[in-house]
């Protein structure tokens, strides 16, 4: 049972300070069934890689009167358990790693909230009654790149088919402690099964572990059934907890939103909305629409006969659906909508034949490497007549309290550039594919340091 984790943050050793394990050394921790090992088998300028392999003993499995699953006379001695990621492997994360779990580390505490590229790879998983759809519904909502390769039966008798077991691969920009939240709760909802007794005590593990992000997933109902192996009393529970979380959750956000947030926010929306208006369009883009925001603002106004919303995060479109009232919708006012999961550097035929688009505070999100395959999705194959596109003034970030001068706004923020930067990209990016452009600030401006959103209006010259 393996578990890899890799980064390409720098200085490699960061990984070790984060997990409070030293990166040149071999450990291992004892386990009710066996040893988890931890070491780093990987440790370059380009990628350092920290790995969990659990040992297993099938006899102290039997001694400790674990479930195999089994169904015949030798199951609990020849069976599965120590090759397939289970809630072993959840109970080795949470003894190896509990430290990060807890959000602590005390010779680096900026890294617990530093956004990193992880990659994971699981080396063996089982999805009963769900296989790949099941896997793919659990983790690409938290916005994962997922990869499986499903493996066969056996490589010498192809014609037996599939087994039911995967090598799962993922993917994503997130902090180390949600990283681990997640595969600590996902794991065993995916094997459906545990070596132990299910209690009460497990609901709570449940919610601790999924705390800010399982109230908001739109398969919960799912996970937690699956983790509490089905039982009824258990996950009826664990589900009405869940709904108390969203709630409180929904309205802290709010405040939150109206106290910090909503007034620049507001201000960027209507002019956004106000641009989209005088161009003239019908059909509008709302390319990383995130939850909803500026599609509730469009479809206020008769103008606007189909209103397209795309976001690479199938959380943020499920939120959007209901802050939206999709269900209660009426279905004319449905028609006019569409809203799908998509990112912004690949191709995609849906974004073609447009009047506008609206691409609000999203490039900053994307690798500067990652700029050049954007701008041709964008402006070469989508080509809508018009693009409004805003950004932060990094110029600006000299006026918010208690802001370093080399931080950004958002962890996930890849750059902010100045008015400047920005400009001298955006008149390269309208030169390159016959669009003109025009600038407008977003918010009140401060002298030298002008306001803290910008804004390009790309119009494409017929």
């Amino acid at each position: 049972m393996l578990l890899t984790i890799s980064t390409n943050h720098q200085p490699g050793t960061d990984l070790g300070f984060l997990l409070h394990k030293h990166t040149e050394k071999f450990q291992s921790i004892n386990l009710s069934i066996g040893q988890a090992h931890i070491f780093y088998p990987e440790q370059s300028p380009e990628q350092t890689t920290v790995a969990l392999l659990l040992d297993i003993d099938p006899i102290d499995m039997v001694k400790n009167r674990v479930r195999s699953g089994g169904g015949f006379s030798l199951a609990q001695y020849v069976n599965d358990r120590p090759y397939v990621a289970s809630s072993f492997l959840s109970v080795a994360i949470s003894k190896a790693f509990s430290t990060t779990m807890n959000g602590t580390c005390k010779a680096k505490p900026e890294l617990v909230d530093t956004a990193m590229d992880f990659s994971v790879r699981i080396s063996v998983v089982s999805a009963p009654r769900g296989g790949e759809i099941l896997i793919r519904s659990l983790f690409e909502p938290l916005c994962y790149s997922v990869n499986i390769q499903r493996h066969t039966l056996d490589d010498q008798f192809v014609e037996w088919g599939d087994s039911r077991y995967f090598t799962l691969e993922l993917s994503q920009n997130i902090t180390l402690k949600e990283l681990l939240s997640h595969l600590y709760v996902l794991i065993p909802a995916l094997d459906q099964d545990k070596h132990y007794f299910v209690s009460q005590q497990e609901i709570d593990k449940l919610l601790k572990k999924g705390k800010g992000w399982l109230s908001q997933h739109p398969h919960k109902e799912t996970i937690t059934r699956r983790y509490l192996l089905n039982l009824r009393s258990l996950s009826y529970q664990a589900l009405e907890r869940l709904r108390e979380e969203n709630d409180t959750q929904e309205q802290e956000e709010t405040q939150e939103e109206k106290v910090r947030q909503e007034s620049l926010h507001q201000k960027r929306l209507k002019c956004v909305l106000k641009q989209l208006k005088e161009s003239g369009a019908k059909r509008v883009l709302d390319l990383g629409c995130g939850e909803g925001k500026l599609i509730k603002l469009l479809l206020k106004e008769k103008q606007f006969t189909q209103i397209v919303g795309t976001d690479v995060c199938y959380t943020s479109l499920s939120r959007a659906k209901d802050r939206l009232y999709w269900n209660e919708m009426a279905p004319r006012q449905k028609e006019r909508i569409d809203l799908f999961q998509g990112a912004l550097t690949y191709k995609d035929k849906r974004l073609e034949g447009f009047d506008a688009a609206a691409i609000v505070e999203v490039i900053e999100h994307l690798e500067e490497d990652r700029l050049e395959a954007f701008e041709r999705v964008v402006f070469e194959h989508a080509k809508p007549t018009t693009v409004i596109l805003t950004t932060p003034n990094r110029e600006f970030n000299s006026q918010f309290e208690n802001m370093k001068t080399d931080s950004f706004r958002h962890t996930d923020h890849r750059f902010e550039w100045t008015r400047h930067e920005f400009e001298t990209w955006a008149k390269k990016v309208a030169e390159t594919f016959h669009y003109s452009v025009s600038f407008v600030p977003i918010g009140d401006e401060v002298e030298g340091v002008g306001a803290p959103s910008q804004m390009g209006v790309f119009r494409y010259a017929h």
